[in-house]
């Protein structure tokens, strides 16, 4: 009884959980397809497409080599013509992808595509498929079709614009074929919490700088002074300051906005400009000039504060604070600003600035609640300006990041990745040479002595020079990734060789080895039927590797973790690799090409990629990439499929788990 009842259980459970892992299918878009008749021989046909959010959907003017434009392909039909090019309701968004190596064009929440045609004849039906394909900031979906099939009723008046006919297109079930295996949990970007951490460090390092340190013991003991109410005014201080910087976000965000930000982020020309703007902050910081507002803002403002009483009097001497520390905050300020508007948050801006407004704020407030801890703080002395030369080095060398974004977008090929380390190197060595004493600008005192504070930086800084020198010759310095121009710019590279795979030469030709090349030089197969067949041969298990060009996650994995030592080692020695690109738009022979169903939805087969991708979709129940699929050479699952985890040792756990089982079933 008891175990007929665990049992049943047990079903629930397996039940529920299959159930659950059905909807591993993505289709984040619905379309809807309409036409409208212009006259008596041309309509307009209107395809309508709301895209979930964090999705993308591709532009139709695409360039060559990019990812899969939005096509609308009408089925051979010689009553119909078409006139002109695909036409959208509104402008896409612009961006540079460095993974294509150009702009790209997409659109975000929905879009309207609109295709004129003329009818030749009295026809009563159009019919046709949209393609395209859907990306996020984690992976992108192997390309798609929605097909339609619209009855036509056209009014021979002239004076007909209405909407004819609707067909709405929903998201389509997929038929599971096999068990469908549960994929980690993607990773969830936060985003907003990087720029309040980014502008909160921005406003610990303001207030190490002289324009803002010696302030703090003054303005909390004018506080003390009116003994009445002190804590509550510097609270209202505090609060102040934090009022006058989220307005400033708050200004750039209501000038700019996020949209208007990200276009010009990809422009080389405002990239350069930035990067200028960057050279002047970082040369005020070394003492070249100081940047400051006009001295009589300043006095205006604390003529305010001295003439008005209450909450206006205190919120002027906020202002004035700001005003007179602009020479070291600015900076800081602008840096942050450029960097939260073009994040691509609407509130970015806010985000920052309230991040740094808090840093800059709690001294103020806490010293006035703790008067007796003011005798803790250093006093005002030359470290205050070994800080904003410190400043200045960190300012030159984030340019460099505006300068590579506009040399990438504009191909100029003037900032490789080689060019963009020694500049990297020189001015971390340099800068650790100014911490030990051997170099000297305008404003710094003597030093007859280094402190130990200062060893530190210098050894820190020192260190990552070091660190980087490696680059020069190709390694790969994951942790400065998102700064550096990407590898390819680099002219000279021995880490790429020196890491390639080194084992024996599979002497066939392999199909489609003219089209597909494995990273580190991989035996990989690029078709299932010939490496399962090979992998019987030699009598090794199988990994399936489903990719995509456009697939940036797929890149991270090979540079992350295939890069490991360990895990080439396996995937050169014992397993037999079958690479498939879900994504590819290259046509299959005549003979090759055939509609299949998929669950209720037929999906025409023409392309490698759509082979691929139905494979991947019908037999394993998602299409999602990166997807990592163990078999045996039967074709019998191992272990569960993997997908992104840039964890090196779980993945050697999976590929040794299928290992084992290979061996133990042999």
């Amino acid at each position: 009884m008891h175990k007929h009842f665990y049992r049943l259980i047990l079903i629930l459970l397996l039940c529920i959980n299959a159930l659950q892992n059905f909807a591993q299918i993505e289709h984040p878009i619905t379309w809807g397809i309409s036409y409208k008749q212009i006259d008596e021989k041309t309509i307009d046909i209107n395809c309508a497409a709301t895209i979930e959010k964090h999705w993308h959907l591709y532009s139709f003017d695409i360039p060559k080599n990019g990812p899969v434009p939005t096509s609308i392909v009408f089925k051979p039909n010689d009553g119909i013509s078409i006139i002109g090019s695909i036409k959208t309701n509104k402008k896409p968004i612009e961006k540079f992808d460095a993974m294509f190596d150009m702009k790209i064009h997409y659109f975000e929440n929905n879009v309207v595509f609109k295709q004129r045609i003329n009818l030749k004849k009295n026809i009563t039906k159009v019919s046709g498929y949209i393609e395209y394909m859907l990306c996020n900031d984690e992976k992108c979906l192997p390309p798609d079709q929605e097909k339609f099939n619209i009855k036509l009723k056209v009014n021979k008046s002239k004076n007909t614009d209405s909407i004819k006919a609707i067909q709405t297109i929903h998201p389509s079930k997929i038929e599971k074929k096999q068990i469908v295996y549960p994929q980690p949990k993607s990773r969830s970007k936060s985003g907003l919490w990087l720029i309040f951490i980014g502008g909160f460090l921005g406003g610990l390092l303001a207030l190490l700088t002289p324009c803002v340190f010696p302030m703090i013991p003054l303005t909390v003991s004018f506080f003390i002074k009116r003994k009445k109410n002190h804590t509550t005014n510097a609270l209202l201080y505090g609060l102040s300051i934090i009022l006058i910087y989220v307005g400033l976000g708050f200004l750039t965000t209501l000038l700019f906005g996020p949209d208007a930000m990200n276009a010009l982020s990809t422009n080389p020309w405002f990239n350069v400009i930035l990067f200028g703007l960057l050279v002047v902050f970082g040369a005020s910081f070394l003492g070249a000039f100081e940047l400051q507002l006009p001295t009589s803002w300043a006095n205006y403002f604390d003529r305010k504060a001295d003439t008005t009483t209450g909450l206006v009097s205190i919120f002027f001497m906020a202002f004035t604070l700001g005003i007179v520390s602009f020479s070291c905050t600015g900076p800081i300020i602008g840096t942050l600003l450029v960097e939260a508007a073009t994040s691509g948050s609407t509130i970015g801006p806010l985000i920052g600035m309230f991040g740094f407004s808090l840093a800059l704020a709690l001294p103020f407030t806490f010293f006035a609640f703790f008067p007796s801890l003011l005798s803790k703080i250093p006093r005002s002395g030359g470290w205050l300006n070994t800080v904003k030369v410190v400043l200045g080095f960190l300012e030159l060398a984030f340019s460099l990041k505006f300068l590579s974004t506009a040399d990438l977008a504009a191909h100029w090929n003037i900032l490789p990745r080689e060019t963009f380390l020694s500049l990297w190197i020189v001015l971390f060595i340099l800068l650790g040479v100014y911490l030990l004493g051997g170099l000297r600008f305008v404003h710094d005192s003597d030093t007859k002595h280094v402190s130990v504070t200062r060893f530190f930086v210098a050894l820190f800084s020192l260190s990552f020079a070091m660190y980087m020198i490696p680059g020069l010759w190709g390694a790969p310095l994951k942790s400065i990734s998102a700064f550096s121009p990407p590898q390819q710019t680099q002219d000279f590279d021995l880490y790429t060789n020196g890491i390639s795979s080194k084992n024996e030469t599979i002497k066939t030709t392999k199909k489609y080895g003219d089209l597909f090349h494995s990273p580190y030089n991989l035996n990989s197969f690029f078709d299932y039927e010939e490496g399962m067949a090979y992998a019987r041969q030699v009598k090794k298990p199988v990994i399936i590797d489903f990719t995509g060009h456009g697939c940036v996650n797929c890149r991270k994995m090979e540079v992350s973790v295939w890069s490991d030592k360990r895990v080439l080692q396996i995937l050169s020695n014992d397993y037999v690799l079958i690479s498939l690109y879900v994504d590819d738009r290259t046509e299959l022979p005549k003979e090759e090409q055939k509609e299949v169903k998929l669950g209720d939805k037929t999906m025409t087969i023409s392309t490698i990629g759509n082979k691929w991708s139905y494979f991947q979709a019908s037999t394993f129940g998602t299409n999602s990439q990166p997807y990592y699929v163990l078999l045996d050479n039967n074709g019998k699952m191992l272990e569960n499929p993997s997908a992104y985890d840039l964890d090196v040792e779980h993945y050697i756990s999976f590929l040794e788990n299928g290992l084992r089982i290979f061996k133990e079933k042999n």
